[in-house]
């Protein structure tokens, strides 16, 4: 027995060395990045043409694969070109989470300093005592206590920062907490955060593109190919070509797994796919089964407004990039980006996931919940009031 799993822990441990170690990666600069044609990969061909479609009939502008770091898949629609920018929405939030581990690395920060360390005193409208529970931990994690139903849930004047719960004992979407994320980088490293970000992380995969404030929100724009490349990036570990961009290997596994008991699909700003339960913004219902059921288990995922997707797949060396707009203006569109996966898998005709979408049978719990126990409803007309009441919140 022990001899088996000895042998099964090898295995495993060479083909994750050798997966890593024939990655590619393009050039820092110029416009070259090899491919690798769908045909010798063995993938089913035939079906592309409906995956596009759907890509098409969902307002899709850019969509882009990656199967060991070289180009499988590009594909762009109507007027957009792979020299396009777009806006990554949410999505960005993960180059955030990438960049606050380098900040810690460099000693910066920790993620159990206060919050109001760098923010000062009085940057929520908590009182003393419970703001100063507030960790930068928190503002990762979507624990930060403060309340998500204000009118505004992206202001993040201390006015709109209101104390609803302790933090780490509440998970919320909540925008503003995490904007200010930003403001907490720059104070704890004394750079602007845009150069910061630029000389730590961008020039240093050959990214292009720039964050633009947006009413409160801080957003990135680029091309697609950039969103490609940070995808490569998270594949392999933050080490880009041989230079390591984050050394912290510790954090950067705590980034990419549960990261809080609340929303076991929920790293550092990242979807994690394969947990038992999930929740999504803008309700406290904790759902039954994975995010994405079409996806595979280890696939995790930066979403943004309108489904902005970064997909990393790390059993099948995968990066999954979709821009563009989405017909139901949805928080993070986890229903798109199922459904691009379900198309996917057909291309790919291997079995990567189940087939099992939420519908019928699709428990949930309200959380905290007031039930002695959770509850299930198989109703259409309750399936169809989450969608519409998920679907009308806003992101950036």
């Amino acid at each position: 027995m022990k001899s088996t799993l000895l042998s099964l822990l090898l295995t495993l441990t060479a083909t994750f060395s050798y997966s890593q170690q024939n990655l590619y990666f393009p050039p820092l600069t110029g416009s070259n990045w090899d491919t690798l044609s769908p045909e010798s990969l063995g993938w089913c061909t035939e079906n592309i043409p409906a995956l596009y479609d759907y890509l098409a009939s969902e307002n899709s502008k850019a969509f882009i694969v990656l199967k060991d770091g070289k180009i499988v898949l590009e594909e762009y629609f109507d007027t957009f070109t792979r020299d396009s920018f777009w806006y990554w929405a949410s999505a960005g939030k993960t180059l955030t989470a990438f960049l606050t581990g380098i900040a810690q690395e460099e000693g910066h920060l920790s993620l159990s300093d206060m919050t109001s360390t760098y923010l000062g005193p009085g940057w929520t409208s908590s009182p003393t005592d419970k703001e100063n529970l507030i960790t930068i931990r928190h503002q990762l994690t979507m624990t930060s206590g403060l309340d998500d139903g204000v009118v505004d849930p992206y202001c993040t004047l201390p006015s709109c920062l209101q104390y609803i719960a302790d933090a780490g004992t509440r998970w919320s979407y909540h925008n503003a907490p995490y904007t200010l994320l930003d403001d907490v980088i720059a104070d704890a490293t004394g750079q602007n955060f845009s150069l910061y970000f630029n000389s730590r992380l961008r020039n240093k995969i050959g990214m292009n593109g720039l964050w633009l404030p947006q009413g409160y929100n801080n957003v990135y724009f680029s091309n697609a190919r950039s969103m490609a490349r940070f995808g490569l990036l998270t594949l392999n570990h933050g080490v880009w070509a041989g230079d390591t961009i984050l050394h912290d290997q510790q954090y950067f596994t705590d980034m990419v797994n549960t990261s809080q008991n609340l929303n076991k699909s929920y790293g550092y700003l990242w979807w994690l796919n394969g947990k038992e339960s999930f929740m999504v913004p803008g309700l406290q219902f904790v759902f039954n089964g994975k995010l994405l059921p079409n996806a595979p288990n280890d696939n995790i995922a930066a979403m943004g407004k309108n489904g902005q997707f970064v997909n990393v797949t790390p059993s099948q060396n995968l990066v999954m990039i979709r821009m563009g707009n989405a017909p139901d203006n949805s928080l993070i569109s986890y229903l798109l980006n199922d459904g691009i996966w379900q198309r996917l898998n057909e291309v790919i005709c291997t079995a990567t996931a189940t087939n099992e979408l939420p519908e019928a049978g699709m428990g949930f719990r309200i959380y905290p919940t007031p039930l002695p126990k959770p509850f299930t409803s198989n109703s259409t007309t309750n399936r169809r009031l989450f969608r519409c009441s998920y679907s009308a919140l806003p992101d950036n």
